[in-house]
């Protein structure tokens, strides 16, 4: 169970990120929330709800006047639904009581908990996830929080959950998304969201919140997620919702509603970071037939300056998932983290690829990902030696399905469940080891060896055997080749 940091009081408590501790308990200090507005009038509300597409039957205007406000009521199928105009002219279509929003501290997120407030009226519970990205982003949450408005921070440590439970399944299918792309932010937005909510229900939240923009595909990461833990939450996503349409709008907004605008320097490329890979997009990135800038890259030196003596690395796998680095076994999320460093001393796992986005525009992005290269050299190289020929051949058909699952936020679709558990069975066998050799930004497999290895030596020799009798290729070839020599017959009128 990921560890629980509750923080209601914003006292000058430390948040403290030492990886997953055994003690599991949930700790609350509670403080009265921020005052709620009085009046629906006040509020002037937005809803954004997704159970299901509404059907508006049909739109009564009954000209009710009450001062200012205006009346109207939407029969949409069989519920009426009662709505008004504020004094600030905007529509009020529900009140929400509590929102948990996905929260990193950076200026979208810092706004957004003001903007919850102003248009939803509700209570808005901040919720971190430390996946790997860093303590210097989880650095100054708790009065990040504070000062936006918000009445709760909420941090949970995923970082073992997110590599065991999410991760090594997508390592032991093989997927990989369009030859290229390991998965990384695919794979750490459903995590988030399971978290998020678990948090909802622990607090008594009745919607969650992200803010992810409407042209990417995480906004379908995590409400696909959402709806399929929860369907009875709502959810808001202001870049579909708001006036906002950029930095400066934002920064203005922050203003207005005291809230401090964050003054680390923006980075001129859009990142994503956790515990498998580092992304980069945006700026130069956006032209295709543009390199990379080498002062771009944060988790891999340059092939250039990597050491000039390769470095061996021997990964100990169990039923298709990695156990130990060279004899010594560790947790999967420190498995991971030992490997990135190893990885990226020697610049490991740079891709650089133009992708195709579920919402339908292609999109260019590099990605870092040291350790997760090593784990997927090494998985595959021992599956060489553990699957047969159609295994094999259906595992790899099924992990371009498996990859492309995970890649549109489906992870909690059965189909994928189902999957999975094929390629647990299959890979049950797949115990051993893998030595590589890391050298420059290249992985070289240099030996593996398995208990379970379908390799003979005694078979595959040049040598005689008793085994393999070399005559027997004579009967296999001409009943392999009868329906070639059966066309060629018949082209030359035989």
């Amino acid at each position: 169970m990921a560890q629980l940091h509750a923080i209601y009081s914003f006292s000058s408590t430390n948040l403290l990120f030492h990886g997953p501790k055994r003690d599991s308990s949930q700790v609350y200090h509670k403080i009265p929330c921020p005052r709620k507005m009085e009046s629906r009038e006040e509020l002037g509300m937005k809803a954004s709800e997704f159970h299901g597409q509404a059907i508006v039957k049909r739109v009564a205007n009954f000209g009710l006047g009450r001062g200012n406000h205006a009346i109207r009521a939407v029969l949409a199928d069989d519920k009426e639904v009662a709505t008004s105009t504020g004094v600030d002219g905007k529509v009020l279509h529900k009140k929400l009581n509590k929102v948990v929003l996905a929260y990193s501290g950076g200026l979208d997120t810092s706004v957004i908990v003001p903007w919850l407030r102003e248009n939803y009226g509700c209570e808005v519970v901040c919720f971190t996830a430390d996946v790997g990205q860093g303590l210097q982003e989880l650095d100054g949450l708790e009065q990040k929080a504070k000062a936006s408005g918000a009445c709760q921070l909420v941090v949970k440590d995923l970082k073992e959950e997110f590599v065991r439970d999410f991760i090594f399944p997508c390592l032991r299918a093989g997927a990989i998304y369009e030859r290229k792309y390991l998965l990384g932010t695919s794979m750490a937005r459903p995590v988030i969201a399971k978290a998020m909510v678990d948090v909802a229900k622990e607090v008594g939240a009745d919607a969650v919140a992200h803010g992810c923009t409407g042209k990417g595909n995480d906004q379908v990461r995590f409400e696909l997620t959402f709806f399929a833990l929860n369907p009875e939450l709502s959810v808001v996503a202001p870049w579909r919702e708001w006036e906002i349409t950029g930095r400066e709008d934002a920064i203005e907004y922050a203003r207005k509603h005291n809230v401090p605008v964050p003054v680390t320097k923006k980075s001129i490329y859009s990142r994503d970071r956790n515990l498998w890979h580092l992304s980069h997009e945006g700026d130069i990135l956006e032209d295709p037939a543009n390199e990379p800038k080498e002062d771009m890259y944060m988790m891999s030196v340059d092939p250039k300056e990597a050491p000039d003596e390769p470095e061996y690395v021997k990964i100990g796998i169990v039923e298709g998932l990695p156990v130990s680095i060279n004899g010594k076994e560790l947790s999967p999320a420190s498995l991971l983290t030992e490997l990135n460093a190893i990885g990226g001393k020697h610049g490991i796992g740079r891709i650089d690829m133009v992708e195709n986005r579920l919402v339908g525009m292609k999109s260019r992005g590099v990605y870092e990902t040291p350790g997760g290269t090593i784990l997927f050299t090494a998985a595959r190289e021992l599956e060489s030696l553990t699957l047969d020929r159609e295994t094999i051949q259906m595992k790899d058909f099924l992990a371009l399905k498996y990859a492309e699952l995970v890649y549109a936020g489906r992870w909690y679709d059965p189909l994928r469940e189902s999957m999975d558990a094929f390629m647990k069975e299959i890979t049950k066998t797949t115990s051993g080891s893998v030595t590589l050799k890391l050298y420059k930004g290249s992985v070289n497999v240099t030996g593996r060896e398995s208990p379970y290895s379908l390799y003979r030596q005694d078979i595959s020799s040049f040598e005689s055997g008793d085994i393999y009798n070399q005559a027997d290729a004579a009967g296999f070839i001409r009943l392999y080749g009868l329906p070639m020599r059966v066309r060629a017959m018949l082209e030359k009128g035989l």
